[in-house]
């Protein structure tokens, strides 16, 4: 593997720090989402790490996106981060208006600035590998394509997208970048079953480097303006709420790169380091060590909090008493202060909607 820069002039690192992760309820809400907390034992919440993982890459140059209920927590995390670096969203809008905020800022900043958008809430080992995998996407990027990271598919996922991957894409320095054939949405299990068996599929982590200026540009031939707007915005940041309000919710995909890929304008770097979106407790049971004193269990939080016996599957004990489980295989149990929930990892996927419900009941002090 070619040894990673140390720093990278001219290339910025934009983390969407949005949404509450709700099928991680009760521990990841509303007012205080999963990249926010330490959910690998590493010491660092999500967002921490993530910044911790970019840094060598950009050094100062590296901005947050994230929604004003949560400014205060995300300053009070990253205490070494400008103020001028985290970008408030008045209310939540999806992918496309996040990132295309932080690109119309960055292009006043540097014309020629390279943006990398990363997640605030995954989980990605091998940073050596990571980082190789982003400096290959910045190689193609400087060409002015838009460029995206995907995952080598380990099983038939129903709950990613894909990216079918086409021919070489010839760049210096990115030597296994490939054109991208198609975006696909999740797929049917029996769909997800050929694209893992035929080896021409990626999983679509959500990750994209792209000159900030070709990313308006690109937005600009559908969107022209939602383009009109964020530069308006970039301007005159006191006309945030305003502005703000006149931009549609739309994800990146939707928005350019689906679009972009029917163009030829849209190259994938084919990324081979272990990435977890950590989107239900089923994927935090994967990313957590097994438990040294409670074999068959991942515990999250301190050990001595749980008192178990024949038991697997996953424990936090946050609530601030002991947990006890017996003879109960695969079971899941998120104890908090105000909520305990007990279920099943076959039955994860189902939390959101136990948030829901709970929502409509009028519990919003719960979600």
């Amino acid at each position: 593997m070619p040894e990673t820069p140390t720093d990278i002039p001219g290339f910025y690192a934009v983390i969407p720090a949005g949404g509450s992760g709700t099928r991680l309820w009760p521990l990841s809400r509303r007012s205080s989402p999963k990249f926010l907390h330490d959910l690998t034992g590493s010491g660092r919440s999500l967002l921490q790490d993530t910044v911790h993982r970019l840094t060598p890459m950009c050094s100062s140059r590296v901005m947050v996106v994230t929604g004003v209920r949560h400014v205060e927590a995300v300053a009070s995390s990253l205490p070494d981060m400008s103020s001028d670096n985290i970008l408030v969203e008045p209310f939540p809008l999806d992918s496309m208006p996040a990132i295309g905020y932080a690109a119309a800022v960055l292009e006043r900043r540097d014309p020629e600035a390279i943006l990398g958008s990363f997640a605030a809430d995954h989980v990605i080992g091998d940073p050596d590998a990571f980082r190789d995998s982003v400096c290959q996407a910045i190689s193609v990027a400087k060409q002015g394509a838009l460029v995206t990271l995907g995952i080598k598919p380990s099983y038939a996922a129903t709950g990613y997208g894909y990216i079918g991957v086409g021919e070489p894409w010839t760049v210096q320095g990115a030597p296994a970048a490939r054109h991208v054939d198609e975006f696909v949405e999740k797929p049917a299990r029996e769909i997800a079953e050929g694209y893992l068996s035929s080896g021409s599929y990626l999983w679509n982590a959500g990750m994209f480097v792209v000159r900030a200026t070709s990313l308006l540009e690109m937005l600009a031939q559908w969107h022209p303006q939602m383009v009109a707007t964020l530069r308006e915005l970039a301007a005159d940041p006191t006309r945030l709420e305003e502005l703000w309000a006149e931009l549609p919710a739309i994800a990146i995909d939707n928005a350019v790169a689906e679009p972009a890929a029917a163009q030829g304008q849209v190259a994938v770097v084919p990324a081979d380091f272990p990435w977890d979106d950590v989107g239900d407790f089923a994927s935090l049971a994967a990313v957590l060590e097994e438990s040294t004193d409670h074999p068959g269990l991942r515990i999250l939080g301190a050990q001595d909090m749980v008192v178990s016996r024949d038991t697997s599957g996953v424990i936090a004990a946050h609530g601030g008493r002991t947990v006890v489980t017996l003879g109960i295989p695969d079971v899941v149990v998120i104890d908090t202060p105000d909520a305990i929930l007990v279920t099943t990892r076959e039955r994860v996927q189902d939390v959101k909607g136990i948030v829901e419900g709970l929502r409509r009941g009028g519990r919003e002090d719960l979600t």
